[in-house]
């Protein structure tokens, strides 16, 4: 609890933490003098509040270990070697290797990890451990991976197993909406926060709760799936099992097939895209509507803002059940287009909710960019290593 107020904090002293801790000065005094004796923590000068005596500030010694992220996208792997504030030090991305099979991938994983250490010029006797965010659904009791939409053949896959035997290092495992909800609480937007919903946009829409400064992961483990929120009453079928929902109508394959019906329209709306579609509808990709959208092509922002608004109407849902402070929106799905993402959500948010009159809850977009759920895989590790767990604190 100490090093988690340390962490949180832009520098803290050892009263400070005391009141907000409950702690008496002699406990917290105690253990910060572990902490400093470590090298976790240490002194960095004095400050004077309100013309009292001054006091020393605690920050955290982020050299004092490294922890390494993974994140496992069928379309990409990407590795990061971050410090003890989580700020990455080396990334390194590669293409998913194909076949997708269990086996090959954990060999491109393991062969990341090194690559990025000897990179960073970091031992493994610093690594703290290894923190994989993976696609879900993700049984986390046994360590695998279930099932996944969008991987044929990984029916309860022991990734964490697989992953440690070949890295020897220890392996924390989440699905990658939740391992990015934990950076952005750790290094990003909702550090310090007590409540926030983060939305990650990516291959598919996943997402991540953080409630009364705890990581809210469910019965399952799996809480937080707002990708399959039903938006569209009569909309496309999901593989699911639902039909209508958000991911269906927001992932990079459902704007393509929006932005490809119009062009394909007897008479299409005016686009810089449209010859560029006649020449090669495949070159019109997510990538390249974004991109349009991003420079005001008329077409490329209605799809765009169609998506936006579906998006933002879950947001709303969201809110409503759960009163968050803030909403965070990352991934890379939407590259480019962020502001326009964001200006949906804001405005929903400002005119929707029961509890507008009462506060309007904030939007950030994630500092964590598309970096956001392989950070988030090595903040799995800082998480489980330094931040209090509620149950396991009643469990004492």
């Amino acid at each position: 609890m100490v090093l988690d107020q340390i962490q949180l904090a832009d520098g803290v002293s050892r009263v400070e933490i005391a009141q907000h801790t409950g702690l008496t000065p002699q406990t917290v005094s105690g253990i910060v003098r572990r902490l400093i004796d470590e090298g976790i923590v240490h002194e960095d000068g004095a400050r004077t509040s309100n013309g009292g005596k001054p006091r020393t500030v605690l920050r955290i010694n982020a050299d004092a270990g490294r922890a390494v992220g993974l994140h496992f996208d069928p379309v990409e792997l990407a590795a990061v070697v971050v410090d003890l504030l989580g700020r990455p030090l080396v990334t390194a991305r590669r293409p998913t290797p194909r076949p997708v099979d269990p086996v090959s991938v954990t060999a491109a994983m393991a062969g990341l990890v090194d690559e990025v250490l000897a990179e960073a010029g970091v031992q493994r006797s610093q690594v703290l451990g290894l923190g994989l965010a993976a696609p879900g659904p993700i049984d986390q009791h046994v360590g695998m991976v279930i099932s996944p939409p969008q991987l044929a053949n990984w029916s309860r896959v022991p990734i964490k197993e697989m992953l440690a035997t070949a890295t020897g290092l220890e392996v924390t495992l989440d699905n990658d909406a939740t391992a990015a909800a934990v950076g952005e609480r750790w290094a990003g937007a909702g550090r310090g926060v007590a409540n926030f919903a983060y939305f990650f946009l990516g291959t598919g829409v996943g997402g991540g709760l953080v409630l009364g400064h705890q990581v809210h992961r469910g019965g399952s483990m799996n809480a937080a799936e707002f990708g399959h929120t039903s938006v569209v009453a009569d909309g496309p079928g999901c593989y699911c099992g639902n039909r209508g929902c958000l991911e269906s109508l927001v992932n990079p394959p459902a704007i393509v097939a929006a932005a490809h019906r119009l062009l394909a329209a007897a008479d299409p709306p005016a686009s810089s895209l449209a010859e560029v579609y006649r020449a090669d509808p495949l070159a019109v990709d997510h990538p390249a509507i974004c991109l349009a959208a991003a420079a005001g092509d008329p077409l490329a922002c209605t799809v765009i803002d169609a998506a936006a608004e579906h998006l933002a109407t879950v947001v709303v849902n969201v809110v409503n059940i759960v009163d968050v402070d803030l909403v965070i929106l990352g991934g890379h799905g939407i590259r480019h287009v962020e502001a326009r993402f964001r200006q949906a959500v804001v405005r929903a948010l400002a005119t929707r909710p029961l509890a507008r009159h009462i506060r309007i809850v904030d939007v950030a977009l994630s500092p964590l960019g598309v970096d956001a759920a392989v950070v988030g895989g090595a903040a799995l590790v800082l998480h489980a290593t330094f931040s209090p767990q509620v149950s396991a604190l009643l469990s004492e």
